[in-house]
Formats: structure tokens, sequence, C-alpha cells
């Protein structure tokens, strides 16, 4: 399989201007430049997608449950109490990167906790969108 879906949360649209001192100053086109590149090095075709919609991430997880399509997700705040998103990830056969910008543990009490984390094959947080990169090339060992 060479593609890898690439599932960003709520608020990732605005990156650029939301918190730039705790999410860098890329904006979220620059994030999809970064990580269509990333899969590119790495011979993987990657499709990238942002939504608002927790009920548009779900479908989304369950079609890439149904294709076997490995996933990096970064759920934004859906990862900290969303039991519907994480019962979606466990639906995933192919490997799942959990990714956060910043580091979670570093920030509110909220945040240190993850309900994907559990079901995750592997998570990577506060390497800001270089983060996304380490991901895909977790998945391409995990896929080889």
């Amino acid at each position: 399989m060479s593609e890898i879906l690439i599932l960003n949360g709520p608020n990732l649209n605005r990156l650029g201007n939301r918190e730039p001192g705790i999410y860098g100053s890329a904006s979220y086109d620059d994030l999809v430049q970064f990580v269509q590149d990333a899969g590119e090095a790495v011979g993987r075709t990657v499709e990238v997608r942002q939504t608002n919609d927790e009920g548009e991430m779900i479908d989304w997880l369950h079609e890439a449950a149904d294709l076997e399509t490995p996933v990096v997700l970064n759920p934004g705040a859906w990862g900290h109490y969303s039991y519907a998103l994480r019962d979606a990830c466990a639906m995933l056969t192919a490997p799942l990167v959990e990714v956060h910008i910043s580091n979670i543990h570093a920030r509110e009490a909220f945040r240190h906790h993850s309900v994907i984390s559990p079901v995750a094959r592997g998570v990577i947080a506060g390497l800001g969108v270089e983060g996304y990169a380490d991901a895909i090339q977790a998945i391409v060992r995990f896929t080889a």
C-alpha cells in the first residue's frame, strides 16, 4: 500500500494564526506541503484532510478501517475526551500514529491524557510540524 491518510482535527486549519508561541508560525497550507513532501521523500502518497466536525472525522476513520489505510492522526482537543473518536481508531487494522504539534504533557493538565494513545501504534508530541515526517517514517517502517 502506498497511501497514508493524514487526518487533522479541530482548529488545525488555524495554524499560523492560533497561538504561534505554542503551535509555531507555519500555516495549515505550509503543513500540507510539508507533509506531502515528507511522503514523497519516502516514496509514499499521502492524502491530507482537516475537519472541525467530529462526525466527519469518524467517517474518515471508518473509511480508513474499511480500506486498511495507515493513518497519521492529529486529533486536536478530541484526543483528550472523545471516546467516539477513540472507538473509531480502535477499528483500524493498519497502523495509526497519533501526532500533536505541541508537547501535550507540558501544557494544561487536561491535555496530559489522550484517549487515542492506547489504540495507537505510536505517539509523537512536541516536535512541531516536523513530527508529521517522523510519523510518516514510522508508518513506512510498520508497513514494510
